[in-house]
């Protein structure tokens, strides 16, 4: 018996028992519904190995894992709304905010004249990797240089960047 067969089998056995052993520890029902088909799916799309013997361990311990998943989730977001309302993030008026707006404009313009002081290939990298966010392979194979290169200048950047920022600071 295959992987498919095996899981599908499974889950019209044991999709309830799933869902309960679920739902108890979130308290929500759609959601332990939602997560017990995200787990039978992360298993029908991967190449794990699974027996009969192993599978029901294997499911209540993924089960296990998406519960703490959730609930990680969810105090970031209720962190982030308690912040957003506490907080006016849409009219900058208090007079932190504008110090706020203008020292990371400082920072911007400090960060620039100290790349304006490296070789032109470090300065190159370090944007590609702060503006545009790419990583160090992403950098070596649109500029055709070695990994390592790319490794040492970016390094080059960041540490002359610290040094100039330290001094302003």
């Amino acid at each position: 018996m295959n992987n498919n067969q095996l899981l599908s089998n499974y889950y019209s056995l044991h999709r309830d028992e799933l869902v309960s052993f679920i739902a108890v520890r979130i308290v929500d029902a759609t959601e332990a519904e939602d997560i017990v088909q995200d787990i039978f799916l992360h298993l029908l799309r991967g190449q794990h190995l699974i027996t009969p013997q192993t599978l029901p361990s294997l499911l209540h311990t993924m089960a296990r894992h998406a519960v703490s998943d959730y609930y990680r989730r969810r105090h970031v977001i209720e962190t982030f709304e308690r912040f957003i309302q506490t907080s006016d993030i849409r009219h900058l008026t208090s007079d932190d905010s504008i110090e706020s707006v203008f020292s990371a404009q400082q920072l911007i313009e400090r960060m620039e004249r100290s790349l304006a002081c490296l070789p032109k290939a470090c300065c190159e990298i370090y944007r590609l990797h702060i503006y545009d966010g790419m990583k160090v392979s992403d950098i070596a194979q649109e500029l055709s240089l070695p990994y390592k290169q790319v490794e040492n200048r970016l390094g080059q950047a960041r540490k002359a960047v610290r040094q100039q920022l330290r001094k302003c600071v």
